[in-house]
């Protein structure tokens, strides 16, 4: 048997553990019962997503897309492009 020691914020860890007792587990019994779970399923059992890109928000695409409709209807003027040093 091999012991793990995880550092948690002590508002996080309280209710965690009053969480889990609730269940009829202390906290030992909960890390193992996830540890079988994501042995038994071999993923995580939740998703984990980074944050949207600004770039690609709903917003910011219909900005593009009403710029390209101007461009592609005359209302607009290319310029080239200049590499600066």
């Amino acid at each position: 048997m091999a012991a793990v020691t995880l550092t948690l914020d002590d508002n996080m860890m309280n209710a965690l553990d009053d969480l889990v007792s609730e269940m009829g587990m202390n906290l030992s019994t909960f890390f193992t019962v996830y540890a079988v779970k994501v042995l038994r399923d071999r993923r995580i059992p939740f998703y984990i997503e980074a944050p949207e890109d600004p770039f690609y928000s709903e917003a910011n695409m219909e900005r593009l897309r009403e710029s390209a409709a101007q461009l592609n209807a005359g209302k607009g003027k290319s310029h080239e492009l200049i590499e600066a040093d």
